[in-house]
């Protein structure tokens, strides 16, 4: 289309912008930023940015009309618009006046303005069409207010554009001739008409006028818009003028992170290198050159990209969960740096495990590091993010969103709907797909074939076309799971912020890509809920007199080997699976190390890889260790010829390729991002032609490129799995040796990992660990422990009672220890589906001589339930 510019304007945000910007400059096309504004009368009010004082102004805009506002509502004042119309260009068009008849309302406003009427200067006052021209030319200035005319060949539509261009004249405002583009070429008319469905929750045998009237609606080129505005040259030509006068770029938004507080007579630098070379006192019994040479290459680079700051603030983070008993552990790449370890982040010394420091920091690098904070899930989770926002302010800090895209499950599901498909072959259909990011091991037409579908069915063609249309699109804006992102200033003078639907949340209208690229620092916080179990059980041997926590965990501890050795790990985590116990067994774990390869080689990365057979075969010796070529077994040879770490890829790359550091960005890049299959078959071309000038067999280049192809899919960094084979082996070790503590914090924290608490309460049985039942009179919210080989079940873990209830019912017991079935009934006010749950489970044999008895002491009516009178005593 040999198009110069092209603008975007999403609904209420700029939600796509840099996704565009990117997408758009790749493409030599200057990307231009704007927003259509849901007003508060119904109206759309679409404006473009002009320069970074207009992108601050519609940030701030949108930030202000959204945190008003519930998830999913926005509305902008037009009262508001003056105070953040500078460096924004207004659009009046019919689109800008609400659904109350646009040609009639437009023809009464001349008649008023001919006889005389005065404008109205109320929020209201400005539907009218006379009154909003006025309105914007005051707000936004007379240069920057344009009447938009669209021609989609829609009926009425010609009537409304020549009202428009008489609005236009009367008061002096260009015409600008743009075009509505849903979609980008005119076959994606059937996409946006599903989309409807989906909104609407119709189907197309019943959508009627919903869907649109034609296909109009796609990208036209410069020919095609100048034949359809013959008439109209001037709108065109000021179409053209305005896509010179807007030259904002997202780039270079100004984005600072915040400043940290330092002591006096310290820079941020200074005081970094201090307490780092205190903690290295810490954590080393002596300071060998290996370490020293790491730390101060660590720090020049540091200080030199300006980074001492982000340190800083993470350090406090971490400092902050010490102070108030919060377990936290730092993952990720930061695992690979010395820094990160004597700042106390992270539990991993990566001079001693040989550990790849460019793999987190090097010059080569866009945007800032990446450090990744585990945390118990739940509450305590929750008090830092909510720390965070109070240090930066409701402004200063947001969680970054989660664009959820239409996947295998979620797209057939949806389109079937659409089509009209009967609720059975919905749910045959949809169950044959793989939800999320795993390729279904079937081909589509295999899995019609397998629904009962045939494929002379009247509507398959329909649904193919458009299962590969939807497949990929955003589906909804959701938050990320732990990902938080910062700012010195505004934060929502760079990004709209808008509310989560989790009370007390604030998401950011990016993600976590969208943030790195255009250098925006993200912390991630995330919830691990083995953390949680893991800090319950340290602080019930603390209660119990017997204090442990993970940094006094022997590492060579034989019991536990033994253990993973018989795959007797039910509740472990990251190695309690069936795949996990299938390999134990012939893993015969004897060091932490192997705990490292156990944890990263059950993985789809390394299973589509074809590394697990290998690796185990040559593990018991059976195969021997062999490498894709002999310049890569100082790479390889930990692992016995089979890559099975990220950053034994990248190795790869720059000796097999001579990759640059730049190139070896872009290839971690690409395997982070591993839902764009588009981003890694780009980068495996470029790879592929590199080894090939360099003179790589076929067969090798073959070979490595599939090997690093499906790592994308869910591969570990090393230094990721050693920190998870940290709390694997430390929940081992509690299984092992404090078996009691560990089964009482798995249960409180159910549910999570792969069983359930039925299955766990048996596994505690066969490690000789007594599990007392639930009984009103003893239990308490949760589970706990009363002595080395015995638990009591704790209200927890009882579904269907209600948390509130549970807590009145132990606040009850302590003012007085309940005696009777009519005491506890008169006292606790449970409903009968409550009382009928806790008779079977056994709660109430306090009461009664057994189970039966109990139940059909709960059935009993008591007269005060007929008179309908609560009793409490």
């Amino acid at each position: 289309l040999a198009m110069p510019a092209m603008a975007l304007l999403d609904r209420n945000g700029v939600y796509g912008a840099q996704r565009f910007s990117v997408a758009a400059r790749e493409q030599n096309i200057r990307p231009i930023i704007g927003c259509e504004l849901s007003m508060e009368d119904g109206s759309i009010l679409p404006v473009l940015v002009e320069n970074r004082t207009g992108y601050r102004n519609l940030c701030e805009l949108l930030t202000q009309a959204h945190l008003r506002s519930e998830k999913g509502k926005c509305a902008a004042r037009w009262n508001e618009l003056p105070q953040f119309a500078e460096g924004l260009i207004a659009l009046l068009g019919s689109a800008s006046v609400p659904d109350v008849g646009f040609g009639v309302t437009l023809k009464q406003s001349f008649r008023e303005v001919r006889d005389g009427g005065d404008a109205i200067t109320s929020t209201r006052g400005a539907c009218a069409p006379q009154n909003r021209a006025r309105f914007l030319v005051d707000a936004f200035g007379r240069k920057n207010v344009f009447v938009e005319i669209q021609r989609h060949l829609l009926r009425g539509e010609e009537r409304t554009n020549r009202q428009l261009v008489d609005l236009a004249a009367h008061y002096q405002l260009p015409l600008l001739a743009t075009n509505g583009v849903q979609y980008a070429r005119p076959y994606g008319r059937q996409v946006l008409d599903v989309f409807t469905c989906i909104r609407e929750h119709t189907h197309l045998d019943a959508a009627g006028k919903l869907v649109t009237q034609n296909a109009e609606r796609y990208l036209k080129s410069d020919r095609q818009m100048r034949e359809l505005f013959r008439d109209l040259p001037e709108a065109i030509e000021n179409t053209s003028r305005l896509a010179e006068r807007l030259m904002f770029s997202l780039e270079n938004l100004g984005y600072e992170f915040p400043e940290f507080p330092v002591p006096d007579g310290h820079s941020m630098d200074s005081f970094l290198r201090t307490i780092v070379w205190f903690g290295a006192q810490q954590r080393y019994a002596a300071i060998s050159s290996a370490v020293k040479r790491q730390l101060e290459e660590e720090l020049a680079l540091i200080t030199k990209l300006g980074f001492a700051g982000y340190f800083l603030i993470v350090w406090d983070i971490v400092n902050f969960c010490r102070e108030h008993d919060i377990m936290v552990q730092g993952r990720g790449s930061a695992a690979n740096s010395a820094v990160c370890y004597c700042l106390g982040i992270t539990p991993v010394d990566p001079v001693s495990n040989h550990l790849v420091f460019e793999r987190f920091l090097n010059e080569s690098r866009k945007g800032w590091p990446d450090i990744d904070l585990d945390l118990p899930s739940g509450d305590r989770r929750e008090a830092v993010i909510q720390e965070i926002y109070r240090r930066y302010g409701k402004h200063g800090a947001a969680m970054t969103a989660n664009v959820i895209t239409y996947r295998g499950r979620s797209a057939a599901r949806e389109i079937g709907k659409a089509l009209n498909f009967s609720p059975s072959i919905l749910d045959r259909f949809s169950h044959l797909f793989a939800n999320g990011d795993f390729p279904h091991t079937l081909d589509l037409q295999s899995q019609i074939e397998q629904a009962g579908l045939p494929k002379e069915h009247p509507r398959m063609p329909a649904f193919v076309r458009l299962y590969h249309a939807i497949y990929g699109l955003p589906r909804h804006l959701g938050q990320h799971s732990g990902g938080m992102i910062i700012c010195q200033n505004k934060l929502s003078s760079f990004v709209p912020l808008e509310n989560a639907s989790m009370p007390g949340r604030i998401v950011a209208q990016w993600d976590k890509d969208d943030c790195e690229d255009l250098g925006i620092v993200k912390v991630d916080l995330l919830g691990l809920g083995m953390m949680s179990v893991m800090q319950d059980a340290f602080e019930l041997c603390r209660e119990r007199g017997r204090p442990l926590d993970l940094a006094h965990i022997p590492k060579d501890d034989a019991a536990t080997f033994e253990m993973m050795q018989k795959a007797d790990t039910i509740g472990v985590f990251q190695i309690e699976s069936r795949a996990q116990m299938a390999t134990l067994p012939r893993m015969k774990p004897e060091c932490f190390y192997d705990v490292v390869i156990e944890v990263a080689i059950i993985r789809p990365g390394p299973i589509q890889g074809d590394m697990v057979h290998p690796y185990l075969a040559r593990r018991a010796g059976r195969e021997p260790r062999t490498y894709f070529d002999p310049r890569l077994e100082p790479v390889l040879g930990r692992t016995l010829g089979v890559p099975l770490f990220q950053e034994q890829m990248l190795q790869i790359a720059m000796i097999m390729a001579d990759f640059s550091g730049n190139e070896a960005e872009e290839l971690r890049r690409a395997l982070s991002f591993h839902r764009s299959e588009e981003r890694m078959q780009k980068v495996s071309l470029k790879l592929r032609a590199a080894m090939e000038r360099k003179g790589v067999a076929p067969d090798k280049i073959d070979k490595i490129i599939h090997s690093i192809t499906s790592f994308a899919l869910y591969g570990f960094p090393e230094s990721h799995a050693i920190s998870f084979a940290i709390l694997a082996y430390g929940s081992a070790y509690l299984k092992v040796h404090r078996a009691a503590e560990f089964y009482a914090s798995l249960l409180n924290n159910q549910p999570m990992g792969f069983y359930t608490p039925a299955t766990i309460v048996k596994d505690a049985d066969r490690h000789g660990i007594k599990i007392k039942p639930v009984r009103v009179t003893q239990s308490t919210l949760r589970c706990t422990v009363i002595s080395d080989d015995t638990v009591r079940l704790g209200f927890c873990i009882v579904n269907g009672l209600c948390q509130e209830h549970a807590q009145e019912l132990v606040r009850r017991r302590q003012d007085r220890q309940f005696d009777s079935m009519e005491d506890f009934k008169r006292r606790v006010q449970l409903s009968k589906e409550e009382l009928r749950t806790l008779a079977e489970l056994g709660a109430l044999n306090c009461f009664a001589e057994h189970r039966r008895a109990a139940m059909w002491d709960v059935e009993e009516t008591m007269h005060d339930d007929l008179l309908g009178i609560p009793m409490v005593g």
